[in-house]
């Protein structure tokens, strides 16, 4: 069985590149497909990864913004020859599910969301009328893609139950649920009680909500520090108070420490999946959410954690406020992470992708061959 992956873009590192981490470490030999590769930006030694990156990575300006070629990327899928393998993973949020394989051949999309900027955000996305006018036939145009796309998917795979609804909604298909690994061996209690802080980790962008945190923990007067980077930074220094502590980016072992020291984490975002609370949880420590998307499914209210009902100051302050008449137990919480581990993803995956093709397939040499230039079109 040959495979082959495919993911939006190799520039940047977070939860999915985390994800197609895992992916290399379960077919080393499957060839990655990608609009645009920058090895810098990545934690991994690429020497023995057979990385393939589109024609875009050779245009100028691209490694400065991937984001500026957008319109260019359901066509430098499309024009990936995929024809040799059986199986397509795509690691998809936007078009990299778009590929055409052989007649025969099944494309498996492991699918973070559908594109939030053309379905569910796009006004958040694109702010203000002229601006929203100008882009209007780009963004009708992307969302014909995106349907096309999702219809050369085989199977799909959503990373939440939340994400599998919007796959139903979106595309009228059905997903299963696998969810993404954490790497709940790296993060573990440390055995001592925590310190007195509260801890946010994020990217310091608006939907992510870290405001809500930063104003909470000032008008609580309650130590908060948080890790991240973002285009939300300058406004959320000037929204702290002296209690909040901005660390910018730290590195995983560090990270790992904190989440073992906090009193506990606060993740006030509405999130497709949300790995850093599960992290958290892997360290012990209890999680105080906002009771929306991924969370529900990765903290059990009451027990490794608090939700709040509504994304304002003053629902977060009475869950702190709540919070802190309670006790969470350490291995509770360490035991509700053990359901999202690396191990359980990979030994999921494999079902999965083994199941795209018959036990009884014939081999290779007896199967007919796709004429040159054939591709499936659904």
């Amino acid at each position: 069985m040959r495979v082959a992956i495919t993911t939006e873009w190799m520039d940047t590192f977070g939860g999915g590149e985390r994800v197609l981490g895992e992916l290399h470490r379960m077919y080393p030999a499957a060839p990655i497909f990608t609009t645009v590769l920058r090895p810098a930006a990545l934690p991994w030694r690429l020497d023995d990864w057979d990385v393939r990156p589109s024609f875009i990575q050779r245009l100028p300006l691209v490694r400065r913004s991937h984001l500026a070629f957008l319109p260019l990327m359901p066509l430098a899928f499309q024009r990936f020859d995929l024809r040799e393998f059986d199986v397509v993973i795509s690691t998809s949020s936007a078009f990299a599910k778009g590929v055409r394989t052989r007649p025969d051949a099944k494309n498996l999309c492991y699918c973070f969301t559908p594109p939030r900027y053309l379905w569910d955000l796009h006004e958040q996305y694109v702010r203000g009328r002229v601006r929203a006018a100008l882009v209007a036939p780009l963004l009708r145009w992307l969302r014909e893609q995106d349907l096309q796309a999702a219809q050369r998917v085989d199977r799909f795979i959503a990373i939440s139950r939340e994400v599998a609804a919007r796959i139903q909604r979106h595309y009228g298909r059905e997903a299963e649920v696998i969810y993404p690994p954490v790497d709940v061996e790296r993060i573990r209690p440390d055995g001592q009680p925590p310190d007195d802080f509260y801890l946010v980790v994020s990217r310091l962008v608006p939907y992510k909500r870290v405001d809500l945190a930063v104003q909470a923990a000032t008008r609580l007067r309650r130590r908060l520090l948080v890790v991240g980077r973002g285009s939300e930074e300058p406004r959320l220094r000037r929204l702290a108070g002296p209690t909040v502590e901005f660390l910018g980016w730290r590195s995983d072992a560090e990270i790992a420490r904190l989440f073992a020291r906090c009193r506990a984490f606060i993740f006030p975002g509405h999130e497709d999946f949300g790995i850093a609370p599960v992290e958290a949880q892997a360290a012990g420590r209890p999680v105080i959410a906002y009771g929306g998307g991924g969370a529900t499914e990765t903290v059990v209210d009451g027990r490794t954690g608090l939700f709040f009902a509504e994304q304002s100051v003053q629902a977060l302050v009475a869950a702190l406020a709540q919070f802190e008449a309670l006790e969470f137990e350490v291995g509770v919480c360490r035991r509700n992470a053990e359901r999202f581990s690396s191990s359980r993803f990979r030994r999921q995956m494999r079902r999965a992708v083994s199941a795209c093709v018959p036990d009884e397939a014939p081999p290779r040499w007896a199967r007919p061959r796709a004429a040159a230039g054939v591709s499936r079109q659904r």
